[in-house]
């Protein structure tokens, strides 16, 4: 058996707009609590378990020193279980993808892996696990680089289930042929670059525009940084709201300094004592 010691990247991302859900009337953030069903106390986070409810109403409580004495085979490893052609995989079962770099002593080995199955035009069937769960996984080649790909169980995919399936429709060969020929007229090479997201430039652009407008709300009290980085708008209601903390916080120790200096009796002026010349030094002899 060969071990490449790899990492592991996140391959894609949402490039979404992101919200948070406020008080229509004053920008208040909207806060979700967790309480108790039972007793309406707040529940803090760490007391937070997870809870299997039987038929009867009863639950078993699964802590998290529960769950980590589970067996994992393929924790922090990814076991390569047979090579299969890609065209076997049926899409629908593509998870997430992910970056295998590989750590400095397994370069090679990468390397030669990487190249032999490429050339071979199979993908590697595998197990994983992240996350304390175990997935089932191909490698790919893609750009130079091994790519992980959780795949769904197979059991995770739901069966069509459609009345229609069951009618037996009539499909004229004139009609199907001239559906055929619409697919060919249509047919080109497929290029990703050029789609893009029309919806999500429309709105980062409606809220660029009311940014430009000064159509904010300042909510009242403070407010808790998100920490994360954020596109245009979130960058310009950054620098808005420094500027104005920086005001506020100026005002504020010009108006305490004029204060102080109001109530404060002026201290007498003290005479400066003249100064001695200094004498002269002397270089010790030895």
């Amino acid at each position: 058996m060969v071990v490449i010691p790899v990492k592991l990247y996140a391959a894609t991302e949402q490039r979404d707009v992101a919200f948070r859900q406020v008080h229509r009337e004053d920008g208040g953030r909207v806060q979700f609590r967790r309480f108790c069903s039972l007793d309406g106390q707040e529940v803090a986070y760490s007391d937070v378990a997870k809870g299997y409810e039987l038929a009867t109403g009863d639950v078993v409580v699964l802590t998290d020193d529960d769950l980590k004495d589970l067996p994992l085979a393929t924790a922090k490893r990814i076991d390569v279980l047979h090579f299969s052609p890609a065209g076997q995989l049926d899409p629908i079962l593509s998870n997430k993808a992910y970056y295998l770099e590989p750590e400095p002593p397994g370069v090679r080995a990468y390397a030669l892996f990487r190249d032999a199955l490429e050339r071979s035009g199979r993908v590697a069937v595998a197990k994983v696990a992240i996350r304390q769960r175990e997935a089932l996984a191909a490698l790919r080649v893609r750009d130079g680089v091994l790519v992980l790909e959780t795949l769904l169980w197979p059991d995770e995919v739901r069966r069509p289930d459609f009345k229609f399936l069951d009618e037996d429709v009539d499909v004229r060969s004139q009609e199907l042929k001239m559906a055929a020929s619409l697919i060919d007229t249509m047919t080109e090479d497929f290029d990703p670059s050029l789609y893009k997201d029309a919806y999500r430039e429309a709105l980062e652009a409606l809220v660029q525009a009311k940014i430009e407008g000064n159509e904010v709300v300042r909510p009242v009290g403070p407010t808790e940084p998100t920490g994360k980085a954020g596109g245009p708008a979130d960058l310009a209601e950054t620098l808005r709201a420094s500027v104005e903390a920086a005001k506020a916080n100026r005002a504020k120790t010009s108006d305490k300094t004029s204060d102080k200096a109001a109530d404060e009796p002026e201290a007498p002026v003290k005479t400066p004592k003249p100064r001695r010349p200094p004498a002269s030094r002397r270089k010790a002899s030895a």
